[in-house]
C-alpha cells in the first residue's frame, strides 16, 4: 500500500491493503523447492501452494463472478471440473508452480479490472440459490480479510519449512536475534505456559501431574 498517498482515497486505501496482501502471501514461496512449496505441513494438509489456489478462486468468485464479470479461462478447480477433494487447497503433481502462481497473478489482475471500473457502492450478488447482494466496498473487506488471514497461514508455515520469517521483502519486522537468543526466548515462553498451567490446576484444586500416584499403586 502506497502510504504515501492521497489520505482521502478510500477505493486505493482497500486495494492496496489488498495487494499488500497478495504480495506477503506469493513471497513465501521465494526460495523454496518443489516440495517444500506443496507439503502439508499441518493434520489437515495446509502447504503454500495450496493457499496460492485457494485464493485464486476466492478472488475470482467474489470481484469476477459475484458483479457478472467472469474471468476467462479460470482453472479447472475454480469451475468444478477437478473431481479432487479440496482441489483448490493442493498442487498435484502435474501442476507447476510456475501455472499456479500466474493463475494467481492473472485473477488478481482481472480483479483489480473490477475495482477501477465499479464504484465502492456497487452491488453485486454472490452466486447460488439464493444470490446474496452485497457492496464492492463489503466485497473488498472480506477480500482483505481473507487474503491476511492465508498469508498469516502462510507465515507460519514457511517457518515450519526451513525457519524463514519477515514480513515483506527487505523488512523482517522481527527483534534482532540470532538462532540462540530465539531459542532462549522459546523457552521463556515454553515456561511461562508451563508456569500458567500449573497455576490453574491449582485453582481448580488439580494436584499437580507429577505427585500423582501410579495407576496400579
Amino acid at each position: 500500500m502506497d502510504r504515501n498517498g492521497p489520505l482521502t482515497d478510500p477505493k486505493a486505501d482497500l486495494s492496496g491493503c489488498l495487494q499488500d496482501a497478495r504480495d506477503a502471501l506469493l513471497w513465501k514461496l521465494d526460495g523454496l523447492s518443489e516440495y517444500d512449496i506443496r507439503r502439508p505441513m499441518t493434520p489437515t494438509g495446509t502447504n503454500l501452494l495450496g493457499l496460492v489456489k485457494h485464493l485464486t478462486g476466492a478472488e475470482a468468485f467474489y470481484l469476477g463472478d459475484t458483479f457478472g464479470r467472469p474471468c476467462a479461462a479460470p482453472p479447472l478447480w475454480i469451475t468444478g471440473d477437478a473431481a479432487e477433494p479440496n482441489a483448490d487447497l493442493w498442487a498435484t503433481a502435474d501442476e507447476t508452480r510456475e501455472q499456479i502462481v500466474e493463475d494467481y497473478r492473472r485473477v488478481c489482475a482481472h480483479s483489480d479490472a473490477t475495482i477501477a471500473a465499479l464504484p465502492l457502492d456497487a452491488v453485486g450478488r454472490l452466486p447460488g440459490d439464493e444470490p446474496v447482494a452485497l457492496t464492492l466496498h463489503r466485497i473488498l473487506v472480506h477480500m482483505i480479510g481473507e487474503t491476511h488471514r492465508h498469508a498469516g497461514h502462510a507465515d507460519i508455515v514457511r517457518e515450519l519449512v526451513d525457519g524463514a520469517t519477515g514480513l515483506r521483502t527487505g523488512d523482517g519486522n522481527m527483534a534482532p536475534g540470532d538462532a540462540e537468543w530465539w531459542e532462549r526466548h522459546r523457552e521463556r515462553v515454553e515456561g511461562a505456559a508451563r508456569a500458567a498451567s500449573s497455576k490453574g490446576r491449582e485453582a481448580q484444586g488439580v494436584s499437580p501431574r507429577r505427585n500423582r500416584p501410579p495407576l496400579n499403586a
